[in-house]
């Protein structure tokens, strides 16, 4: 199984520009060099979860609904790993790996999916902020 210290270490093999900072034990923030959002990586076995902050929900419940839809949509058109959910008023992107037989080419994996996503996404999806 994967250890906390083996995550460090993937961490530290990511591509230059992004940066990561240890905010509480087991808990990264990663953050790429350009303005895509952060992602959080925590260390939580059996699994290691990582999370996106994608957007506010919008007031409005006619577009609160249509942004729901359309989240449903790219779950299932879009994704490799992960899904959009809904946390609270927030939008999130998350994906969870187990720990048991992870690699760095699994977990880089997951990460580019998830950056991937928010690249693809975004721009349709900024027409539902507000």
């Amino acid at each position: 199984m994967a250890s906390r210290e083996d995550l460090e270490s993937f961490i530290s093999r990511l591509n230059d520009g992004v940066n990561s900072e240890e905010v509480d034990a087991g808990i990264w923030v990663l953050s790429p060099g350009d303005d895509r959002a952060q992602i959080v990586v925590s260390y939580d076995p059996p699994v290691v979860v990582f999370r996106v902050n994608v957007m506010d929900l919008p007031k409005v419940a006619g577009q609160r609904n249509d942004l729901m839809k359309r989240l449903l949509e790219l779950n299932a058109e879009g994704l490799v790993h992960g899904s959009y959910g809904i946390e609270g008023p927030r939008v999130i992107l998350s994906d969870a790996l187990q720990l048991e037989n992870l690699d760095f080419n699994e977990f880089q994996a997951s990460l580019d999916s998830i950056s991937l996503a928010l690249a693809s996404h975004m721009a349709g999806l900024a027409a539902f902020q507000e």
